[in-house]
């Protein structure tokens, strides 16, 4: 029996102060109420006019700077403009306001000193409180001033209030936990931002046949094959069986394709005329725009495709260029009816076919409001101390969102909600927290990566509707020198259904579209194809402003889920005993029952199996009578909580280092010949012990098959006979007169019983298998 988990690595329900305190029960009443509101002083720069100029020649290069006590922020500068339009607009946390006074400055860009201009000064107790979704505040023209309160030249357009996160300013503002942090790129990337995963297409190319190929050996038999390449993926069909110069395929090659669609699928036939040489026969470029669409199993039609070959020939001293055309004849299609699996099986936040045509209606929205996160490692040096940038991101469908990122905190506090659209119960949200490494001017683009902090997943269908959830979950990182505890993030969840009846109907539903159960694919082209779609999808991401990086896609994707790992391993094999361990319960209290340790529960047992055999009709509405009962009990104590990592499920807190150290390791390995041979020869231990288990499983099976081949004359001889006894006794004897004596006989007293097998048993095991066929 597995011990309990520590307490510091389990889900702790908390009870924040959501939307301002508006609740209703377990419902909130308030339009921004998964999260805890934040006031902030918001300052938007408009724009100024009539600046005076500072320079020699009599311009200036004017920009604004805001000062709020200890944080400042500054909008961009304009050269030689006396009328400069910035619409800019900071905030400041009023937690961190330590002033009462706020001062906005207009100064002059200069290359030693920056030239006062005049400023505006706004006491903090006079500026308004704006309510979202209130009407924005009118930017208004306030004249400058200057350090001795006297009017100064110029006139400077603002708009100064109080408001929340959920103000529509929030998202683009410079945030005052930002001020040590300069240029535009890295203020960029600490912003929140949305981001949508690009549509992804199953790409089908059917190569049929080539015909008036023209290869430059005419005396040999072709050794014909079609490659194809669409972007970073590349693929190529068998050498034709039929070696003319008409080769035959009829070949499927997949490839993942992502809209908007930007680079052509090429094809070129190939002669293999030697080991490791190829020579092309011909090539063609098929724009994908170009290519039909299916979204149902039906054929597409085939189309001929011309393919070209340019040869160089010299006549005398000039150049003289050959075209050959061929053709290949193909059947290529984007497929609308499969959904593209981008994330693992498990884990799919998504099962939609990608044709926007075959989608059905939503069933209800989901919320997520991402609190703040507790206790934080340090996941970088900074200035000699430890320090950690923290944002958060979350996917759910084709959905991302970024938090932005707190600057030097190991309590950050986002309070940012995001809403998803529903569309099917069994899919789960997987939520990230990383380490922001991109920030300062030192790092560079490709030379750092953001450091991964935890995750959290949360299956819908675990959730009850219309609930608001809210917990702080352990962010579990498994580490070469084990599970290791990087803090906690603290969510608010509602799942919310639109129709409780379409929900219910959806359990009835396949998982997957149609298309993957009527044209399916096979595992190795589904896993293939989703590597291939992983690819893809991180490198748009990554290609986005501000970039969602690869390393942070393919943390939340699970790109490496399939590497062998010893812990993984043994954590399944335990829960598959966990499965079983009913049956064994059931088996082992079975045969307490046949042997008598309980006198009075074995007499009460075959009296109730007395009734069933002479009442057979009531056997089947027992059975379901009992599991409705089963359930009803267990109602009391149904979870209340949201599924979360489980550090002994996944045998995270017992893996040995050794095993770690493996599961850590690249591919290929990176490890020295004599710790991969021990890591072998160990592989090879329990592939052996698997093997005995598989071979002993195929034995039964093939002595089942051995009763009726004759393989085992006398044996299958007696088995026919017993056959033509049994069903001549079956057939004069009542149903319920034999039911009565088996079960009897099963349940008989211990003084009835042998300790050798049974006869049918010693029977069975007598049988032949094709053990003594194996090599």
């Amino acid at each position: 029996m597995q011990r309990p988990p520590p307490e510091d690595f389990l889900l702790k329900e908390t009870k924040p102060h959501l939307g301002g305190g508006k609740i209703s029960g377990d419902k909130l009443t308030s339009t921004y109420d998964l999260v805890e509101q934040m006031q902030y002083l918001y300052v938007r720069v408009q724009k100024a006019k009539d600046l005076p100029g500072k320079d020699v020649t009599g311009s200036c290069d004017p920009y604004v700077e805001v000062k709020m006590g200890n944080y400042k922020g500054s909008t961009r500068h304009f050269e030689k403009k006396t009328n400069p339009e910035w619409n800019q607009v900071f905030a400041f946390s009023k937690d961190r306001i330590q002033a009462s006074v706020l001062e906005v400055t207009v100064k002059d860009k200069d290359v030693v000193k920056d030239d006062f201009i005049g400023h505006v000064l706004f006491d903090l107790n006079e500026i308004p409180k704006r309510v979202p979704p209130d009407s924005p505040l009118a930017p208004q023209w306030y004249r400058l001033v200057d350090r001795k309160s006297d009017k100064a030249k110029g006139e400077l357009m603002l708009a100064v209030w109080m408001g929340t996160q959920a103000d529509e300013a929030f998202p683009e503002a410079w945030h005052s936990d930002a001020a040590t942090v300069s240029g535009a790129d890295a203020l960029s990337n600490i912003r929140s931002k949305v981001y949508l995963s690009p549509k992804l297409w199953y790409l089908r190319v059917n190569v049929i046949e080539a015909q008036d190929l023209q290869p430059t050996d005419k005396g040999r038999y072709p050794e014909v094959f079609v490659k194809a390449i669409l972007g970073n993926q590349a693929m190529r069909t068998r050498v034709s069986q039929s070696r003319t110069i008409n080769p035959i395929w009829n070949e499927d090659l997949m490839f993942v394709a992502a809209e908007p669609f930007e680079e052509p699928l090429i094809l070129s036939v190939e002669d293999r005329v030697a080991p490791n040489k190829e020579e092309m026969l011909g090539r063609c470029a098929i724009p994908l725009q170009m290519i039909e669409r299916r979204l149902d199993h039906k054929p597409v039609n085939t189309r001929w495709f011309n393919i070209e070959k340019h040869v160089v020939v010299m006549e005398g001293e000039k150049k003289k260029e050959i075209k050959f055309a061929s053709r290949i004849h193909m059947r290529v299609c984007l497929e609308g009816g499969y959904h593209v699996l981008d994330e693992s099986t498990h884990y799919s936040s998504d099962l939609r076919p990608t044709a926007k045509q075959l989608w059905k209606s939503s069933i209800g929205v989901l919320e997520l409001g991402i609190l703040n996160a507790q206790g934080l490692m340090p996941m970088k040096t900074k200035d000699g101390r430890g320090t950690t940038d923290a944002y958060c991101v979350a996917k759910y469908g084709q959905k991302w969102v970024r938090t932005r990122t707190i600057i030097d905190s190991f309590t950050p506090r986002w309070n940012e909600q995001y809403t998803w659209e529903v569309f099917d119960p069994s899919t789960v949200i997987t939520i990230g927290v990383f380490d922001n490494c991109h920030l300062h001017s030192g790092d560079k683009a490709g030379g750092s990566k953001d450091s991964r902090i935890g995750k959290v997943r949360i299956r819908l269908s675990t959730l009850e509707t219309d609930r608001v959830y809210t917990h702080s979950y352990p962010l579990l990182v498994l580490h070469q020198n084990g599970v290791k505890k990087m803090g906690e993030i603290h969510l608010a969840v509602r799942f919310t259904c639109s129709s409780l009846l379409n929900m219910m109907h959806m359990y009835s539903h396949p998982l997957l579209p149609k298309m993957h159960y009527i044209h399916p694919l096979t595992v190795s082209q589904l896993d293939s194809l989703r590597h291939q779609a992983t690819q893809v999808v991180s490198m748009r991401l990554s290609r986005a402003e501000p970039p969602l990086r690869k390393e942070i896609v393919e943390y939340m994707l699970d790109v490496g889920s399939h590497m062998w790992s010893m812990r993984r391993s043994k954590a399944n094999f335990f829960r598959i005993m966990g499965v079983l361990s009913g049956l064994i319960a059931v088996g082992k209290w079975f045969d307490q029952i046949c042997n008598w340790k309980n006198p009075i529960t074995t007499v009460l047992i075959h009296i109730l199996f007395i009734i069933l055999v002479m009442y057979p009709e009531l056997i089947l509405p027992t059975i379901f009578l009992y599991l409705f009962l089963i359930g009803v009990w267990y109602y009391r104590w149904r979870p209340r909580h949201p599924p979360h990592m489980d550090t002994r499920l996944s045998h995270a807190d017992s893996a040995h280092p050794d095993e770690l150290d493996e599961e850590f390791d690249t591919f290929p390995t990176t490890r020295s010949s004599d710790i991969v041979r021990m890591r072998y020869d160990r592989l090879r231990s329990i592939a052996g012990r698997i093997q005995t288990v598989v071979g002993d499983l195929a034995t039964q099976g093939e002595r089942l098959q051995s009763l009726l081949s004759w393989r085992d004359p006398r044996a299958t001889a007696l088995f026919v006979i017993f056959c033509l006894v049994a069903a001549i006794v079956l057939y004069v004897t009542p149903f319920q007169v034999v039911a009565l004596l088996t079960g009897i006989y099963v349940l008989r007293h211990p003084r009835f019983r042998h300790k050798l097998p049974s006869v049918p048993l010693n029977f069975f095991r007598r049988l032949p298998a094709r053990t003594d066929c194996m090599l």
